[in-house]
């Protein structure tokens, strides 16, 4: 889904028109990075949250010609899935939480009883 796609949403849902959808959808991704960069965490409920990660500083690698090459300190915005959102994503069925997992089958048939060669 692109953010037009988002917009073409939002002005389904109701009676605005695409300018105002596009207004709103704009509104909420300014407020998210405008709270990201002042360190703020974002957090809607029942669908997940965002934060910021400080990452080291660190030596890396050009890859093209494998001179060591220093990769400053940075800062990375992180989402973290809500459980309810993980739920959607991933349904797990009753009917396959309930039933036991099938026996592992046995190589070369099973031994009987009186018969112990396995």
């Amino acid at each position: 889904m692109t953010k037009a796609d988002l917009v073409e949403e939002v002005t389904k849902l109701g009676d605005l028109t695409r300018r105002d959808s596009e207004v709103i959808v704009e509104t909420i991704f300014d407020s998210v990075i405008g709270a990201l960069r002042s360190g703020d965490k974002i957090e809607i409920r029942g669908f997940g949250s965002f934060r910021i990660r400080q990452r080291k500083p660190r030596i890396g690698r050009n890859p093209k010609t494998g001179t060591r090459v220093e990769v400053p300190a940075k800062k990375v915005p992180y989402f973290k899935p809500s459980k309810e959102l993980r739920d959607l994503v991933n349904p797990t069925s009753k009917a396959a939480e309930a039933a036991p997992p099938p026996p592992p089958a046995a190589e070369g048939g099973t031994p009987e009883a009186g018969n112990p060669t396995a």
